[in-house]
């Protein structure tokens, strides 16, 4: 009995020997090549463990495309959340790396090619005012594209992860100011060209207007859309007909979820091809809830009988020959996600937007520059919202007036 320790001390020696294949080179290697190399769980979240850079702060830093959160969900009519879907987005998105980027239907790795990618980080957004949010959103879309440069002499353009729809309309005003009115691929079950007049309520400001539901209609009245724009995958409850009269005016054509089971996918994708014109530039915004509630459970407002990811995801990549200068992927509310589905299918679209991006390759010849918005001082936000607070202080007033 006491031979036994012994043997099995022995026996454990000769196998830690034999399973000891570390190999001690003389010429030991750096620490970025011992340490730099991560599985998808591990790490900082960045959107798929791009360098993270705070781009609103470093006007040196020279790229060429970025992904940007908003994290900005106060214009919802229904479920909020979707401040939380930038950082959502970005942890589904772990599982894609530059070294495993490789996109089989564009035959490149978008990571990997000419462009240099990064991940921006977030555009700070107060939840507290909507008036001072959109001023920061406004601000700051225009500092990420009229004062930064890329390799050429376009401005970087960016792939936005919302927050709520209304977040399009400070990256197009800012988009404007660089390319002229821009061409909108709208997917959403929902029409979001609704006038504000839609929105039924005694209480009304010049902010209320500005809803993840009338963004388009307030991009359109603002000059910032051509007229050649598209819905896909529409499924909405209407006011009435003239909902439909009201999307006419701000021509958009419109394809219906049902119309890819009856005409078909290729249908889909040619009625998209037909209306954009090819060389011109192009937003292209996608709305997590065009996808089925099955497939996208984690959004505000769900609407039963949406497209499955493969389908928007099919459709996506056949109009990659477009001139897309701008792009999102917003209305993702993780609190109601499942099993992190929504962000998955989120983080997938905005990787095919990005492949889509990157193969174009350049569009130099497309910019117009506008000068930016000057930098307002603190002073001058106090001014404006003091001012504001005493016009509403007024209207409160004289409506206090109309029950005395």
């Amino acid at each position: 009995m006491k031979l036994l320790p012994l043997l099995f001390a022995t026996a454990l020696a000769q196998l830690t020997l034999k399973n000891d294949n570390v190999v001690y080179d003389s010429n030991p290697p750096s620490l970025s090549e011992m340490w730099d190399g991560l599985w998808p769980f591990q790490g900082i979240n960045t959107f798929a463990h791009l360098d993270h850079k705070v781009c609103l702060t470093q006007p040196d830093e020279i790229y060429d495309f970025a992904i940007i959160g908003v994290p900005f969900d106060t214009a919802v009519s229904y479920r909020p959340g979707a401040r939380f879907g930038p950082r959502a987005i970005r942890a589904a998105a772990q599982r894609q790396t530059s070294l495993r980027g490789y996109n089989q239907r564009a035959n490149f790795n978008p990571y990997t090619s000419w462009a240099k990618v990064l991940d921006c980080g977030d555009i700070p957004v107060t939840p507290m005012d909507n008036h001072l949010a959109f001023k920061q959103m406004d601000l700051a879309f225009e500092e990420l594209i009229l004062r930064r440069n890329s390799s050429s002499k376009a401005p970087p353009r960016y792939i936005a992860l919302g927050g709520d729809h209304s977040v399009l309309l400070p990256h197009l005003r800012a988009l404007k100011k660089a390319y002229g009115p821009l061409n909108v691929i709208h997917f959403d079950a929902h029409l979001d060209t609704w006038s504000p007049d839609k929105y039924p309520s005694f209480w009304h400001s010049d902010q209320s207007e500005i809803t993840h539901g009338s963004m388009l209609w307030t991009a359109f009245e603002e000059g910032l859309t051509t007229n050649t724009n598209i819905h896909a995958g529409l499924r909405t409850k209407l006011s009435g007909l003239e909902d439909y009269e009201d999307d006419d005016k701000q021509n958009f054509v419109r394809i219906y979820a049902d119309d890819i089971w009856i005409d078909g996918v290729q249908s889909v994708i040619a009625k998209i091809n037909a209306t954009i014109p090819a060389d011109t530039p192009t937003y292209i915004s996608v709305d997590i809830d065009v996808l089925d509630p099955g497939f996208g459970s984690g959004t505000g407002t769900q609407e039963p009988g949406g497209w499955l990811p493969r389908e928007l995801i099919y459709v996506l990549r056949h109009i990659d020959h477009l001139t897309i200068v701008g792009g999102d992927v917003v209305e993702v509310s993780p609190a109601f996600d499942n099993a992190e589905i929504t962000a998955t299918n989120g983080a997938q679209v905005a990787y095919e937007l990005l492949t889509s991006m990157v193969k174009k390759g350049r569009v130099d010849s497309l910019v117009q520059r506008e000068e930016a918005t000057p930098i307002i001082k603190s002073s001058e936000v106090e001014l404006t919202l003091e001012e504001r607070l005493t016009s509403e202080i007024r209207q409160l007033k004289n409506m206090q007036a109309l029950f005395n």
